[in-house]
């Protein structure tokens, strides 16, 4: 990334700034490196429900007023909460920057976990997990995490269970965030056309008089992976599949290389290996596509798709296929050259999003301490071999080494 900044305050909180000239737009996020794996079969779901909390009320603001915060100037203020971070966010017209920044700390900081609008919160919360339980195509990851990540929290769902969620009380979300709180883990992320003075003056203001929080937590390590198999029923008529295992942990030597191959063979372009062979060609599905994510010790790669009950087999049989033909045969020097080709042209369009930018930047600086330039992503891509490609195939495609799940219709 180009014109970026970083610094880091008195008190260990990291801030990153990125000036895109051409817009009157300023993003900017708090990023907490805390997340869902960071919770225990007894608070389960408490990081996402105290991300829900914090828009609930501060010591300055009621729930009320921190919906109007922004959303009356024409704003946006969101938060999610993921595996190893939770994340509060902002969008405004630069004009309004330190109304932005005033509004995220103080959710972030300050919240006081009123009981009232914790009741209302709980049943929020229990109808979210309602609509992911009503929703295959939504559930089924977390179902395959579950199975990758077994007897692990990185294999519990984010979203808790019914019996955690209705038992949390205050003093637990009080309890979390002073146990997993540090910030040598808080960064804060800004673009926009902002001066560099001017993103320095709000966050001495609002960010550098917070008092040094540090953790003693230590996360547990995932390092126990074991094939498996699972057959679940619900209430759809198409069968829904994923096909998954651990992979590469984000400082692994195998990551690019994986990271290209996946592309390749299912990524977001039409035409990936899988969407060719088993939607082009056959028919057989509305979508396919695979994923593969880096987390700070393990990482996940996993295959999705839904069809008719009876087409399982056949599409099993054509992944296996376009697994074996990267396994045993090296791309040619013209098909790696393309794929390096449609990679790149995938990373630049991204950089013309900036909110995509904010949060990028903010989750690089949290996880890596650096913002990895454009060409330097381009220069890692440029050294990847056809070898190497064809060695984490053939590590990542071990059929011994992966796991299957099926979401099946109801048998009547």
């Amino acid at each position: 990334m180009k014109n970026n900044a970083i610094f880091t305050l008195s008190n260990g909180i990291r801030v990153v700034y990125q000036h895109v000239p051409s817009t009157n737009i300023v993003h900017c996020g708090l990023f907490l490196g805390v997340g869902s794996r960071d919770e225990t079969t007894v608070n389960q779901g408490i990081a996402h429900f105290w991300e829900h909390m914090a828009f609930k009320g501060t010591r300055r603001r009621t729930s009320l007023d921190i919906i109007k915060s922004l959303d009356s100037i024409g704003g946006e203020l969101n938060a999610f909460t993921d595996k190893e971070k939770i994340v509060f966010y902002a969008s405004a017209r630069d004009r309004y920057f330190e109304r932005a920044v005033d509004v995220l700390t103080d959710i972030t900081f300050q919240s006081t976990f009123p009981t009232k609008e914790l009741e209302k919160e709980r049943g929020v919360i229990l109808e979210e997990m309602a609509m992911y339980d009503d929703s295959p195509d939504d559930s089924i990851q977390d179902e395959l995490e579950a199975v990758v990540f077994s007897n692990h929290p990185m294999g519990m769902n984010i979203l808790g269970n019914e019996n955690t969620v209705r038992a949390f009380r205050k003093r637990d979300f009080v309890s979390f965030f002073s146990a997993h709180a540090d910030n040598r883990k808080i960064v804060f992320s800004v673009v926009g056309n902002i001066t560099l003075d001017a993103v320095e003056r709000m966050a001495v203001k609002y960010l550098e008089s917070k008092p040094v929080l540090r953790s003693h937590a230590r996360r547990k390590k995932f390092n126990d992976y074991q094939q498996q198999e699972k057959i679940l029923q619900r209430g759809a008529k198409q069968s829904r599949c994923a096909i998954g295992r651990d992979a590469y942990p984000l400082e692994h030597a195998s990551r690019v290389p994986f990271y290209l191959l996946n592309n390749i063979f299912g990524g977001p372009g039409m035409n990936s290996r899988l969407n060719l062979s088993v939607r082009e060609k056959h028919g057989l599905v509305y979508s396919i596509d695979s994923h593969y994510h880096a987390y700070s010790d393990t990482g996940m790669f996993a295959i999705y798709f839904g069809t008719e009950p009876s087409q399982v087999k056949k599409c099993m049989k054509l992944i296996r296929r376009e697994m074996d033909k990267l396994c045993t045969k090296r791309l040619s020097p013209t098909e790696l050259a393309s794929a390096k080709d449609q990679i790149k042209g995938q990373l630049a369009l991204s950089e013309e999003n900036n909110l995509g930018i904010m949060l990028m930047m903010g989750r690089a600086v949290l996880e890596q301490d650096r913002v990895p330039a454009l060409e330097e992503l381009f220069e890692k891509i440029d050294a990847v071999t056809a070898r190497s490609m064809q060695k984490a195939a053939n590590e990542m495609f071990d059929e011994d080494k992966l796991s299957y799940l099926y979401m099946e219709p109801m048998t009547k």
